[in-house]
C-alpha cells in the first residue's frame, strides 16, 4: 500500500508531468489511422509509424509517437516542431539518442524514452539538454559512456529502472544539482558502494531515491553520506535479511530520512537491535508489509520515537506482548491487517497478551483485519486512549460471536468514533453491548450471523452514532418499533439482505429517525409495508428497494387499494426499485418527490404505464427501465419525466417498432442530448417482423409523415358508420317513440287536423266502422274510448237510423259519416254481408265522391291479395296516413291513438 506521506515528492513530480501536457485525455484508439490533433497536442501513437510524420501543425507543443516502430529519432525529423516541450517515444524500437537532439528542441521540458532499446548513452547525447526537467530511460539496455547526464542541470525527474545496470554510480563527479528523485529499480545492482552515490552531492533537492528490486547482498559503509538529504527511500523487493536491515538502517542513521520502505524481504525476524541505527532519524513512516516476518522480540522499536506509521501488514507474527510496541510513543496508525496468515492451507492465531497495545497512548487507528485472534479479554486495549478507529473486519474470534457489555470493556477509556466488525461472525447482540463508545459515529456488522428482534437495548448508549451497517446477515434480524430508539443522530442505515420480510409494523422502526438521509432495505423479499413506514423521514434522500418482492402492494386489485409508502419523502433524491416483479404503477405512486434526481425500475414486468405516473417528477435526471416488457413509449406517458433527463437506461424491452408504438421516442432520441448508453446495440424491435431483431435507431419517421390524413381519414369513416349503426338501432327499436313524439310537436302546434272547417260540417259522424261481430269486443274497448266532443263513430248496431230497413240505414249513415273505418282481420274478410254490400258501397262512394275517406286498421296481419278479393281494397291505393296497425306492445297504444286522431283529421279530398 502506497501512502500519501511517502511518496508526496515523487506524487508533485508527476503531477506536475501529467499537468504539464505529456499525457492526456485522449479518444480512442480503435480505428484510426491518423494522428489526433488536440489544441496544441498531437497524438500519433498506435499508428506503427517508422518515422515522425512531417505535416504536423508547426506549434504543437507535446508530441506523443508511443506505441509505434521508430528504429531511430533524427533530429532533422524533428526540425519542423522546435517549439516541442514534451516528448513521448516509448514502446519503440529506438537505439540511440542523437546528439543534436536536444539541439534541434531547445525548449525540450520532458523526454520519454521507456521501452527501447537505447544501449550506449555518451555524454554528448544530453550535451545540449539544459532545460529537461523529466527523463525517463527506463526499461533500456543502458551502458553508460562517460558523465552522460552532466548537462541536465534543470532536471528533476530521472528514472534508469530496469536497465540492468551493475552501479548505482551514474557518474563520477558531482552532477544534477537540481534532482528530486532517482528511480534505480529492477537493476543489476547488488553492492552499493561508498561513492556510488557521490555524484549527487551537489543535489541539494534530492528527496526520493527508489531502489526497488535489486537483490542487494551489500550495503558498503558511508554509502548514503553524499545523500543524508534524502527523505524517502523504497527498497521493496530487495530480499533483505536481518543482517543486511541492521546495516542499512545503520547507513540511515544521522540522515533526513522520514519514510522508509521495506515491502517484500526476508527479514523472518525483527530484534531489539534490527532498527537501532535509526535512533538518530526523524522516520515517521515504516512499511515491513509482507516481509515473512514470524517474530517481532520485545523492545525492537524502542528506537523509533518519531514513527508515526507502522505497516506489518501479511506476515506471519504468532503473538503481540507487552513490549512489542514498546517505544513508539507517536505512533498514529498501526496496520496488522493479516498478520498471522499461516502456511498457505491453514492459518494460524494469533495471541495478543493483555496490554499489548498500552505503549500506544497516541495510538489513532488500528487495524487488525483478516486475522484469527485466540479472545479478546478486559486488558486487551487497555492504554489506547487516543483511538478514534478500530478495524477487526474479517476475523476470527471467539469472544465477538456474543457481544455483551463486558466484550470491549477494554476500550471504555478510547474516544472510539469508528468500528469495523464486519464478518465476525457475530451471532447475537447483548443489551449495552456498545454503551461505552459515546463517541462512535460509525458502525460496521455486516456479514455476519445475528438473528435477534432488535429492541433498541442493543444500540444503547450510541448517541452520536450517525452511519449503521446490518447489511448481510441472512435475513434473520426482526425489526420492532423501539429497535433504533437509542440512536436519534442517525443518518445511514443499511440493512441490505439482513431482515425478515415483513415490514409491516403499526409504529415505524424508522419513527425515531428524524435525520435518516441513507436506508438500504434491498434483498429481504419484502411483501409488505405499512404505507406510514417512511413517514417522518423528511431528509432521506437515499432509499434502496431493489431485490424485494413489492408488486402486489402496487397493484390496484389490492383489497385496500395500491399501498402509497413513498408519500411525504420530499428530499428523496436517488430510489431504487429495481427486480420488483412490478407490473403496475398507480397514479400517485411518485407524487410529493419533486427532488427524485434518479429513479430505477429496471428487471421488472412493467408494460402498459398510465399517462400521468411520472408527471410528479420534475427534477428526474437519470431513469431506469432496462429489461422490463415496455413495447410503446408514449409522450403522454414520458413526456415529462424526459423532459430534464440526461441519461437514459431502457435497453432490453420488446419495442413495437411502429408509428404509434415507436415514432415520438426515435424523434426524442434524434434530439436530445441525453445520455442514451448501447443505444445502436441493444435497444431492438420485437415487432413487426420487418423491424424484428433491428435497432430501434433503424425506424425511418418519414414512414409516418403521411398519417395525419388517413388518421382522419379513419376518424371520419368510423365516426360514419358507428352513427349508422346507431341511428338504424335506434329507429328499429326506438323508431315509435321518435314518431309519437315528432307528432306530438308538429300537432300541438299546427292542429290535428288538416280538413277545412266547413268541410266537416256536412257530416254527422267523424267515421263510420265496419268490424266482424267477433271484433266488437276490441271496438268497444279500444275504440269507443276515443269518442268525444271532436271525434265520434258511426257503429251499425248503435247508430242504426229507425223506420229505415238495414240496408237503408248503413247506406245513410255511411253518407253522414267523413271517413269509413275497416277493423281489417280475418273475420271480416270472411264476413258475407260486409264483403258484398258494405264493401261494395264503400267503394263505390269513393269512386263517386274522389274522396280519401277509407282508414284500415289492421288487427292481425293480412296478405293483401286477401284483401283485394275481400273487400276490393288494396294498401296502395290508400295513403300511408290511413293505413294503421294495432300494436303488440302495450306501450305503443298511446302512439295508435294519436296516429288514428291524424288520419280522421285529415281531409278526404285528394292533394294534387
Amino acid at each position: 500500500m502506497l501512502q500519501a506521506h511517502f511518496l508526496l515528492l515523487s506524487w508533485i513530480c508527476s503531477v506536475s508531468y501529467l499537468m504539464s501536457g505529456v499525457h492526456y485525455c485522449m479518444a480512442s484508439q480503435k480505428g484510426r489511422s491518423a494522428c489526433l490533433i488536440q489544441h496544441d497536442k498531437a497524438d500519433c501513437s498506435h499508428l506503427s509509424l517508422k518515422t515522425i510524420p512531417p505535416d504536423l501543425p508547426r506549434n504543437i507543443t507535446s508530441l506523443d509517437m508511443s506505441h509505434n516502430r521508430l528504429g531511430k529519432l533524427p533530429a532533422a525529423s524533428l526540425a519542423p516542431y522546435q517549439g516541442l516541450l514534451h516528448l513521448d517515444v516509448n514502446h519503440n524500437s529506438i537505439t540511440r539518442l542523437e546528439e543534436g537532439l536536444c539541439q534541434t528542441l531547445a525548449l525540450l521540458q520532458s523526454l520519454n524514452v521507456e521501452h527501447n532499446e537505447v544501449f550506449l548513452l555518451k555524454e554528448r547525447d544530453l550535451s545540449h539538454c539544459t532545460n529537461i526537467t523529466w527523463l525517463n530511460l527506463a526499461s533500456n539496455r543502458l551502458k553508460l559512456e562517460g558523465e552522460p547526464f552532466t548537462a541536465l542541470k534543470s532536471l528533476l525527474f530521472l528514472d534508469v529502472s530496469h536497465n540492468k545496470l551493475v552501479s548505482a554510480a551514474l557518474g563520477t563527479r558531482p552532477q544534477l544539482p537540481n534532482l528530486v528523485a532517482l528511480i534505480l529499480s529492477r537493476n543489476d545492482i547488488s553492492t552499493l558502494n561508498k561513492d556510488d552515490f557521490s555524484f549527487l552531492s551537489g543535489s541539494s533537492d534530492l528527496r526520493i531515491l527508489n531502489l526497488s528490486y535489486l537483490h542487494l547482498k551489500t550495503i558498503t559503509a558511508g554509502c548514503f553520506k553524499s545523500i543524508a538529504r534524502i527523505q524517502n527511500l523504497t527498497m521493496d523487493g530487495c530480499n533483505l535479511s536481518p543482517q543486511i536491515t541492521f546495516a542499512l538502517s545503520s547507513e540511515l542513521s544521522g540522515t533526513a530520512i522520514k519514510t522508509l520502505s521495506l515491502r517484500k524481504n526476508m527479514l523472518s525476524k525483527v530484534t531489539n537491535i534490527t532498527f537501532r541505527g535509526l535512533e538518530k532519524t526523524n522516520l515517521t513512516f515504516l512499511d515491513l508489509s509482507n516481509s515473512s516476518i514470524s517474530k517481532i522480540e520485545g523492545d525492537s522499536f524502542q528506537w523509533l520515537d518519531s514513527l508515526e506509521t507502522l505497516f506489518l501488514e501479511d506476515n506471519n507474527i504468532r503473538a503481540l506482548t507487552k513490549s512489542t510496541f514498546q517505544g513508539l510513543s507517536s505512533l498514529k496508525k498501526l496496520n496488522l491487517r493479516h498478520i498471522s496468515r499461516g502456511n498457505k492451507h491453514a492459518s494460524s492465531s494469533l495471541a495478543i497478551e493483555d496490554f499489548s497495545f498500552k505503549p500506544l497512548s497516541t495510538l489513532e487507528s488500528l487495524v487488525l483485519e483478516h486475522n484469527t485472534i485466540q479472545g479478546i479479554t478486559e486488558h486487551t486495549f487497555v492504554g489506547l486512549t487516543g483511538l478514534h478507529d478500530l478495524d477487526m473486519g474479517w476475523s476470527v474470534c471467539t469472544t465477538l460471536k456474543n457481544l455483551d457489555n463486558n466484550t470491549f470493556v477494554s476500550l471504555a477509556a478510547s474516544p472510539l468514533r469508528k468500528l469495523n466488525l464486519t464478518g465476525t461472525a457475530i451471532s447475537r447482540i447483548g443489551p449495552g453491548a456498545f454503551n461505552m463508545f459515546r463517541n462512535l459515529t460509525a458502525l460496521y456488522l455486516g456479514f455476519n450471523f445475528i438473528g435477534q428482534f432488535l429492541t433498541g437495548q442493543e444500540f444503547q448508549g450510541l448517541v452520536q452514532v450517525q452511519e449503521i451497517y446490518l447489511s448481510n446477515n441472512r435475513q434473520t434480524i426482526t425489526l420492532t418499533p423501539t429497535s433504533f430508539i437509542h440512536v436519534p443522530n442517525l443518518r445511514t442505515l443499511m440493512l441490505a439482505k439482513a431482515l425478515t420480510s415483513n415490514l409491516y409494523l403499526d409504529t415505524s422502526p424508522f419513527s425515531h429517525l428524524s435525520k435518516l438521509t441513507f436506508v438500504d432495505l434491498s434483498n429481504n423479499n419484502i411483501a409488505n409495508i405499512n404505507k406510514n413506514v417512511f413517514e417522518g423521514l423528511a431528509d432521506l434522500s437515499v432509499l434502496k428497494l431493489q431485490h424485494n418482492n413489492l408488486a402486489r402492494l402496487w397493484k390496484s386489485a389490492n383489497p385496500d387499494g395500491p399501498v402509497l409508502f413513498l408519500k411525504g419523502l420530499r428530499s428523496l433524491a436517488i430510489l431504487y426499485m429495481d427486480y420488483n416483479g412490478l407490473d403496475e404503477i398507480p397514479v400517485g405512486a411518485f407524487s410529493g418527490l419533486g427532488n427524485l434526481r434518479e429513479l430505477n425500475l429496471g428487471n421488472n414486468l412493467l408494460n402498459s404505464l398510465k399517462d400521468t405516473v411520472f408527471d410528479g417528477l420534475p427534477s428526474l435526471q437519470v431513469l431506469h427501465l432496462q429489461k422490463n416488457l415496455i413495447t410503446a413509449v408514449r409522450p403522454e406517458v414520458f413526456m415529462s419525466p424526459m423532459r430534464n433527463l440526461s441519461m437514459l437506461f431502457m435497453d432490453r424491452n420488446p419495442f413495437d417498432c411502429t408509428c404509434e408504438s415507436i415514432l415520438w421516442f426515435v424523434t426524442w432520441l434524434n434530439k436530445t442530448n441525453a445520455s442514451v448508453p448501447y443505444l445502436r446495440d441493444i435497444y431492438k424491435c420485437n415487432t413487426p417482423l420487418a423491424y424484428f431483431n433491428h435497432t430501434i435507431m433503424d425506424f425511418d419517421p418519414l414512414s409516418c409523415k403521411d398519417l395525419s390524413p388517413f388518421q382522419a381519414l379513419f376518424i371520419l369513416s368510423s365516426t360514419a358508420v358507428i352513427s349508422l349503426i346507431m341511428t338504424a338501432l335506434l329507429v328499429r327499436f326506438h323508431g315509435w317513440r321518435i314518431h309519437f313524439y315528432w307528432n306530438i310537436l308538429i300537432n300541438r302546434t299546427l292542429g290535428f287536423s288538416d280538413a277545412k272547417v266547413n268541410e266537416g260540417r256536412e257530416f254527422e259522424y267523424d267515421a263510420y266502422v265496419i268490424h266482424a261481430e267477433e271484433d266488437i269486443k276490441w271496438v268497444e274497448k279500444s275504440l269507443l274510448p276515443l269518442e268525444n266532443e271532436k271525434c265520434a263513430f258511426c257503429l251499425e248496431d248503435r247508430d242504426s237510423l229507425p223506420g229505415m230497413s238495414r240496408l237503408e240505414s248503413i247506406v245513410g249513415n255511411i253518407r253522414r259519416s267523413r271517413k269509413v273505418l275497416f277493423v281489417v282481420t280475418e273475420c271480416l274478410l270472411n264476413d258475407h254481408w260486409c264483403r258484398r254490400f258494405k264493401a261494395h258501397h264503400v267503394l263505390h262512394q269513393v269512386i263517386e265522391a274522389s274522396r280519401d275517406s277509407v282508414l284500415l286498421v289492421f288487427l292481425q296481419d293480412v296478405q293483401d291479395y286477401k284483401l283485394s278479393c275481400s273487400l276490393y281494397l288494396r294498401r296502395g291505393m290508400l295513403r300511408s296516413r290511413c293505413i294503421l296497425h294495432w300494436p303488440v306492445h302495450k306501450e305503443r297504444v298511446a302512439l295508435f291513438h294519436q296516429k288514428l286522431c291524424i288520419a280522421l283529421g285529415m281531409t278526404n279530398r285528394l292533394q294534387q
